[in-house]
């Protein structure tokens, strides 16, 4: 079954654990990763009553708004997010696409197995996994999300070359970012922020057509990255 449909490169070996899938390390067994559960059960609250307001200066519902907008004629396609958390792209992803979602927090994840099954997605599947180092073979997905993680990437130009690896030629990245051009409250954020050139020159020299999403959402930037 399972290769097929998840798309996984061939040498990929996986074990399932509570509706997630782990790496298996052919050295070390399962693969390591942190915030395994502590926080999880709050990160939600967290976000949408101290982070959105406080140090993004906007709105949780705008936010899914506008990504709903810009996803609303998406049916039916391979549909890939890296760091998906605890699953808040139900609000935004229709239940038609199929799913896979990576972070490196089962904790979270598990949460978003949940969100998904509850939102009747009857193809999405989780994987613990970094950004910068997908699982899945060349060219499967036609739609890869990154929401409000790419500042904590500790290399974020090669987290753009590996999800262009992954996507078919002509398919997209949607993103959400804090960027300081926009932190009109001047909190602290925390993470690597780049400027709005600066994430347009690094999707450029992955190979990526850059367009603006135009929306105005406290400290955010929308935008979407067209693999050429």
């Amino acid at each position: 079954m399972h290769r097929e449909k998840m798309m996984l490169e061939k040498d990929v070996r996986i074990i399932k654990k509570k509706g997630v899938y782990h790496i298996v390390n052919s050295e070390s067994g399962l693969s390591k990763s942190w915030f395994g559960g502590s926080f999880s059960f709050v990160y939600d609250i967290v976000m949408k009553r101290c982070i959105f307001p406080g140090k993004f200066g906007g709105d949780m519902s705008l936010h899914y708004e506008i990504l709903s907008r810009e996803l609303a004629g998406i049916h039916g396609k391979n549909v890939l997010e890296v760091a998906s958390g605890t699953g808040s792209a139900v609000n935004f992803v229709s239940n038609d696409n199929r799913y896979a979602g990576t972070d490196i927090s089962p904790g979270l994840l598990k949460k978003a197995v949940r969100n998904f099954r509850d939102a009747g997605f009857d193809e999405a599947d989780f994987y613990v996994a970094g950004a910068d180092n997908l699982p899945f073979d060349d060219a499967v997905f036609s739609v890869c999300l990154c929401i409000l993680s790419l500042n904590f990437f500790p290399d974020a130009g090669n987290v753009f070359r590996e999800i262009k690896r992954v996507l078919i030629p002509g398919g997209v990245l949607i993103c959400s970012v804090p960027v300081p051009d926009r932190n009109r409250l001047q909190s602290k954020i925390r993470g690597n922020l780049f400027s709005e050139t600066e994430l347009e020159n690094m999707c450029r020299e992955a190979g990526f057509q850059f367009e603006n999403i135009p929306a105005e959402n406290g400290a955010l930037l929308y935008f979407k990255a067209i693999k050429q």
